[in-house]
């Protein structure tokens, strides 16, 4: 039998095999919190054509039931069947451009010139057995080995020293000792038969959760996983998510929602390469200020309060078992340090990544996402303010709106006569919907082909049916195949209204410092779809400054990036503090010129076209 999805990729299906295991058999995850035993409810999938036969419906609602969906583990095909696979759904593991670029993260480490020196030591120890004579308890007997290497006052908590006479004994006394300069002990291997050590980098973003399996021994990126945020079904972002955990007495499950996230990218990513859970033995953690206190079940609710102060921007190194993360659970869990409410850990770790805080050049980093944040500045000083931008880039709050995944548009040509398009489709599949990249090619195309007007209008008078009347109003018609895929003018509203908060926020930043665009040398460009983006298109739309474009460099998600830097030096580590002690935070939301450059800069590309000379001439042709 067949499965085929509507991306095109066909899946084949043994008698008796359930949908969820025989996708995942062939490289095809969903997100399963309960491990496909049809407790969790979220392997949803939606029977679009054939036979299937569901032994239960969990959590699914009527609704759902009526519209198709089911759960992938409990159900059984019948015959060659045809399904859609909804986007929160969906696990990416082993991401192609991630695992392709892991040796240029590698050469980005050595470039900093410093060691490899994960948050957890390792010390040999060759520990006397007890005597009737030597009598002493397993713990005094360790005491005094580590006070023979010079070591004294190391902290021992209870789960470390609950497993600790098993693994003394078990490996006949001759250990590898796994601790924490500032946290103590965290394991005990066997010096005979030592394995090695692993460690994850985690980016919790408002939108997507990615996760790094790294080789701590030699840095080397084993896997990587990724996936919505579940926390989205709470709200789009850190403000409705806020509410909810605190009005809405929500806390928990936002907490719950994300570590569940980050637990279900870790199952396939250890079942792939055969690691043990335990071996895992350190994690680093980069996300906003919002994002990082949600995982630790930190109340949120100053952080929308003026005068907007987190609970915590220097986090301590708490265990992996208090984090709920399921690993080691006496590993040690770094948070990359936040600056304010709203600039985070996903941006020290970004300006890492970038190295601008080392050049004496001024650089612009600017982070596309839900949040846009950006900074400027150079060695001796940086400055950093957020934007909300909404979480529209990322595929949240537009109609068919999807990540930069396998059948999203990701490239638009229209035209200029008959106004028909030509699609890049990523994978060269069937298109299922639109990324943050085609959106904004999507845009600054139909506004040079005069389909829509400044103001983001679309212009009805043209002679094509690919504008029309829809459910939400009028809008462009990109793809027929199959389903349909269309950008309304609700959508591109939203994305002007994004676009023209990030402009604004780094208008507002350069003034705020006394500089002109003229005044910067570098701009490095951040975010999850910066893979895709095209930078002439983007100072069509008016999100970036029409600057030369040999300015421009693309880095990629950089939260992700500065957090395996973190995650395998000491000195990076101490480097990310350093860049949130002395990054100044401006806020954009109590400035009286925010609203300005913001209303100015709602039209395409912005109401002063003098500050797109390309622009200008693009029109002028």
């Amino acid at each position: 039998m067949e499965v085929r999805l509507t991306t095109g990729k066909t899946v084949s299906v043994s008698e008796g095999d359930d949908l969820y295991h025989a996708l995942k058999g062939q490289g095809v995850y969903l997100v399963a919190s309960c491990g496909g035993k049809g407790a969790c409810g979220k392997c949803k999938v939606r029977i679009v054509e054939g036979r299937s036969e569901s032994v239960s419906h969990g959590k699914l609602g009527p609704k759902e039931r009526e519209e198709g969906f089911v759960l992938a583990c409990q159900t059984y095909p019948k015959g060659d069947i045809l399904i859609e696979i909804p986007k929160e759904s969906m696990l990416a593991v082993g991401d192609k451009i991630a695992i392709s670029k892991s040796r240029d993260l590698f050469e980005l480490f050595e470039s900093f010139n410093v060691a490899v020196s994960p948050v957890v030591k390792h010390l040999c120890l060759d520990v006397p057995p007890p005597t009737i004579h030597d009598n002493i308890s397993d713990i005094e007997r360790l005491k005094r080995a580590l006070e023979e290497r010079g070591i004294k006052g190391m902290r021992f908590s209870h789960g470390f020293v609950s497993s600790m006479a098993k693994a003394l004994r078990e490996a006949e006394w001759k250990i590898i000792l796994g601790y924490t300069e500032d946290s103590g002990a965290v394991f005990i291997s066997n010096g005979n038969n030592y394995k090695d050590k692993y460690g994850l980098a985690v980016d919790i973003g408002t939108t997507t959760v990615v996760v790094y399996l790294v080789d701590l021994a030699d840095g080397r990126l084993i896997d990587v996983g990724s996936t919505y945020n579940s926390q989205i079904r709470y709200g789009d972002d850190v403000i409705t998510r806020i509410i909810h955990a605190t009005e809405g007495g929500g806390l928990s499950e936002l907490r719950d929602a994300v570590i569940g996230d980050i637990n279900d990218i870790l199952t396939p990513l250890v079942e792939r390469h055969s690691i043990e859970r335990e071996d895992i033995a350190s994690v680093v953690v980069a996300g906003n200020t919002t994002m990082s206190q949600l995982f630790w079940g930190l109340d949120p609710a100053p952080i929308r309060e003026e005068p907007y102060i987190p609970t915590v921007n220097f986090f301590p190194k708490w265990r992996a078992g208090t984090a709920k993360i399921a690993v080691n659970s006496q590993a040690p869990v770094y948070t990359v340090p936040c600056i304010a409410s709203y600039v985070g850990g996903d941006i020290v770790a970004g300006v890492l990544a970038s190295k601008m805080h080392r050049n004496p050049e001024v650089a612009l980093f600017m982070d596309i996402g839900t949040n846009g944040e950006i900074a400027v500045g150079n060695n001796e000083w940086l400055m950093t303010a957020a934007c909300s931008a909404g979480p529209c880039f990322e595929g949240s709050g537009i109609r068919h709106g999807m990540r930069a995944t396998e059948g999203a548009i990701e490239k638009v040509r229209i035209d200029p006569k008959t106004y028909e398009p030509e699609l890049g489709v990523i994978g060269d599949a069937k298109p299922v919907g639109i990324c943050g990249s085609g959106m904004i090619d999507a845009i600054s195309e139909m506004f040079l082909t005069g389909v829509i007007d400044q103001k983001g209008k679309l212009v009805r008078h043209r002679k094509t049916d690919r504008i029309r009347g829809g459910e939400d109003g009028f809008e462009f018609v990109f793809s027929r195949e199959g389903r349909d895929v269309a950008l309304t003018e609700a959508d591109i509203e939203n994305i002007i209204r994004a676009k023209a908060a990030i402009y604004a926020g780094v208008s507002l930043l350069l003034k705020e410092v006394g500089f002109g665009l003229d005044a910067v040398e570098r701009v490095y460009i951040a975010g999850g779809f910066g893979n895709y983006l095209d930078i002439e298109r983007a100072i069509i739309l008016g999100m970036l400054p029409d600057l030369p474009r040999d300015k421009f460099t693309f880095l990629g998600n950089t939260s992700i990036t500065g957090a395996y830097l973190c995650l395998l030096s000491e000195s990076l580590r101490r480097e990310a503090e350093e860049i949130a002690s002395k990054m100044t935070y401006m806020e954009l939301s109590v400035s009286r010129g925010f609203m300005d450059e913001y209303l100015s800069a709602l039209f395409l590309p912005h109401t002063d076209i003098g500050l797109f000379p390309t622009v200008a001439g693009l029109m002028a042709k």
